[in-house]
């Protein structure tokens, strides 16, 4: 450390000081032999003159202090009787600037100085490991203080060259370097503590003045000494500490740091709207209940949510999120009543919707981006999904689809495009799930409650789709597990067949309630039970019971059943007096080998001829079942759009559908030319790259399907939209001008001509 003065430090010769004070020695014991003579004469009460020896020794004496220049004792005490007393020290607080000049940098130093501060702090180490109580000159006993340093080594240190460099101290350099230290303890017992200590980091938390309290004291050399002397200091052990507590420190920060990022993450992740949460407090949540479903503080989004705490249910299902009023005073457009008012008869005033596919039941054709995984992997349908994401990954990726594929603006579009109804398709495990199940239990059940709320307010009315039941109904991705059939069929074919029949109880106890009779217009049974490979009594049977349980629970919509593409005529005298029970059809000419070969005109004329008479057949209880609806349909002429014919499996349409059936698969291509020319390039371009003859074919099948559906109970679009296919979605069909601008407004109908779309290629 360099001296106060700011002057740089020097070389000091070990030998120096003893020198010196053997010289002090000396002078003084001449004068006061010279003064004991003088006063042994008046003590006698003779006077005796100096002998001539002595007179030289004064005379000496004299000449080495002249008069007016006192003795080193008399500087001594004039300077102590000089200093302030300990009332009159100047304080100075820890916060507050040193008093101390500033101290040169080391970077100010030469190589030899900075070569001469390190000797001397080596040297100084070696001897302050041996400073003793009392602060006496002694020489240490080797042995004992050999194992007081190694004791203590053992006690602070790990390293064993730090112990020996503690242990193998040289008795005599230690004693030479006594005297000097001592001196140094006496003068440090004199300085101002308060601002030194801090300044040289040696505060201590037990210190008045120093880091653990704001006040400055100058009676804090005692604590300072205590922590200072109180056992032997092995070398670095100050730097050491230092060092130790600045990784510690730098670790805490890189943790403070990640964690923050991760929370900040996750908070931007799963939290894109907690509005409803303001002044709430997660104390307001029973113990029991936080981190669950009930817990909005666990919900991604809280928009138009109750967020009050309830564990109420109806029908054994919770009414989380839910509001006590309602209004049903909306109309979603001038053409329909509004929900407060009867819909009247659905065979002259046709449904026009839509479906909210992939939202609540994902479909990989629909959402992609959920299923772009190695083919390895076997991520195939919402099963797997889950299963390879694992419980709080699945949560936590679904809830984020939940909350921002559909919206409270889906609706106000929807509206907006002229249609009237929406068909919410869900899953079982919004209820219930069961052993072995990776589905995300009950998360989607509030976003299906807020969907119907944001369909009330905006009057459309909703059909519920119970899309996915346990066993699975048809093998089919979107029922959420692809593969073999458990529902009716199989081991567990009658478990699942009572599991599904439970499920619909609860449901139906739930939407029986006062605030469901205007807006749940049509109640679904099963989506697409696969009746080509069910046997048809059970099917039949089991629908038997489901809506008489439905009923018997207060449910007052039309109950929706599926026609199992068992045939249309095959449905007549079946199910009877059954009242509002309704049969729903899906009409595609994609999905079979002997309707996607049809030209562009042949698929328009299809529309309207083929499935108007099919429509008029089924309506009339003579030749078909009766009420009938068509609650899936799109104006895709190709299967060529990702993953819509399952992850992997190819397409029809240029002869990579390879479905492991010979009956179904389709290993030659489909395409209206059925040879090498059948490319899906164009069919999966951007909207903006089609033809205005393509565009003008688009639009004139979708509205020939209207026409034909509307023969019926009506239609819904599937779906609203998706990630990449827009020949199977209606907003983006809307927005290329390829769907009417309102649906009940279309400018064409099955009267007039179709043409024969000659500029268009079939094989593309």
């Amino acid at each position: 450390m360099a001296p106060r003065d700011g002057s740089t430090s020097r070389h000091r010769d070990p030998g120096a000081h003893s020198r010196k004070k053997k010289s002090r020695d000396h002078s003084s014991r001449r004068a006061a032999a010279a003064s004991e003579g003088t006063s042994s004469g008046a003590g006698s009460g003779t006077r005796q003159g100096l002998s001539l020896d002595a007179l030289a020794q004064l005379n000496e004496y004299n000449a080495r202090n002249p008069a007016g220049e006192t003795t080193r004792p008399e500087r001594v005490r004039r300077k102590r009787e000089s200093r302030p007393r300990e009332q009159d020290y100047i304080i100075v607080e820890p916060e507050d600037e040193s008093p101390r000049r500033e101290r040169r940098r080391r970077h100010d130093y030469t190589d030899e100085e900075k070569e001469a501060r390190r000797a001397a702090r080596r040297e100084r180490r070696r001897r302050e490991a041996y400073t003793d109580d009392e602060g006496e000159l002694r020489t240490p006993k080797r042995e004992r203080r050999r194992k007081e340093a190694v004791t203590d080594s053992e006690r602070d240190y790990d390293s064993p060259k730090q112990r020996h460099r503690l242990i193998d101290v040289d008795p005599q350099d230690d004693e030479d370097g006594r005297r000097d230290r001592h001196r140094s303890r006496d003068r440090r017992k004199k300085r101002l503590v308060s601002g030194a200590i801090v300044e040289e980091g040696r505060a201590t938390p037990e210190m008045r003045g120093g880091a653990g309290s704001k006040h400055s004291s100058w009676d804090s050399v005692s604590d300072e000494k205590q922590h200072l002397y109180s056992k032997p200091r092995a070398p670095g052990n100050k730097k050491k500490r230092r060092w130790i507590i600045a990784g510690v420190s730098l670790v805490v920060i890189i943790v403070v740091i990640a964690v923050a990022v991760v929370v900040s993450k996750k908070n931007s992740s799963t939290s894109s709207n907690k509005s409803g949460l303001d002044g709430m407090s997660e104390n307001d949540i029973p113990a029991a209940a936080r981190g669950t479903y009930l817990d909005p503080f666990t919900w991604y989004d809280t928009t138009d949510l109750n967020t009050t705490y309830t564990n109420a249910t109806v029908g054994d299902l919770p009414v989380m999120g839910l509001f006590t009023s309602w209004d049903d005073s909306a109309a979603a457009n001038d053409k329909v009543p509004a929900l407060s008012k009867s819909w009247g008869d659905y065979a002259s005033t046709p449904a026009r919707g839509v479906n909210l596919g992939g939202w609540l039941s994902l479909e990989p054709f629909i959402t992609p981006s959920l299923f772009n995984y190695d083919s390895k992997l076997g991520i195939v349908d919402e099963y797997t999904l889950c299963k390879h994401l694992g419980p709080k990954t699945a949560a936590s990726t679904l809830e984020k689809h939940y909350a921002t594929f559909v919206t409270e603006q889906t609706f106000v579009e929807i509206a907006d495009a002229g249609l009237d109804h929406v068909r919410i398709p869900y899953s079982y495990w919004a209820v219930q799930t069961y052993d072995g199940d990776p589905y995300v239990f009950r998360t989607s059940w509030r976003y299906l409650l807020r969907g119907i709320e944001w369909a009330r307010k905006h009057g459309i009315r909703v059909n519920l789709d119970l899309h996915g039941i346990p066993g699975s109904q048809n093998g089919w991705n979107h029922s959420g597990r692809l593969g073999v059939i458990g529902w009716l069929n199989g081991t567990d074919g009658e478990l699942n067949r009572q599991r599904s029949l439970d499920v619909h109880d609860r449901l139906s106890k739930f939407f029986a309630q006062d605030r469901y009779k205007n807006v749940v217009t049509f109640y679904g049974l099963a989506n697409e039970p696969r009746m080509v490979n069910l046997a048809a009594a059970d099917v039949i049977s089991w629908t038997t019971d489901a809506y008489k349980l439905v009923r018997g629970n207060g449910v007052n919509a039309n109950i929706v059943f599926g026609d199992g593409f068992m045939g249309l005529a095959n449905w007549q005298g079946r199910l009877t007096n059954m009242d509002g029970l309704v049969l729903d059809v899906h009409q595609y000419v994609i999905f079979n080998n002997e309707q996607i070969i049809y030209t562009h005109q042949e698929k328009v004329k299809y529309a309207c001829d083929g499935w108007t008479e099919q429509t008029e057949q089924s309506m009339n209880t003579a030749t078909g079942f009766g009420p009938t609806m068509f609650a899936e349909w799109s104006q895709a002429d190709t299967d060529c759009a990702q993953y819509v014919t399952n992850v992997g499996w190819g397409n029809r349409w240029e002869g990579t559908y390879d479905s492991g059936n010979a009956s179904t698969e389709a290993l030659t291509p489909k395409c209206p030319s059925q040879d090498s020319s059948c490319s899906c390039d164009s069919a999966n371009a951007a909207v903006g790259s089609y033809s205005s003859e393509y565009k003008k074919f688009l639009l004139m099948f979708a509205e020939a399907q209207m026409t034909s559906f509307e023969k019926g109970w009506g239609w819904w679009y599937w779906t609203w939209d998706t990630e990449s296919a827009p020949l199977w979605s209606y907003k983006q069909g809307l927005a290329a001008g390829i769907l009417p601008a309102k649906a009940y407004e279309k400018d064409f109908s099955c009267d007039s001509d179709v043409p024969d779309f000659s500029g268009l290629s079939e094989n593309y």
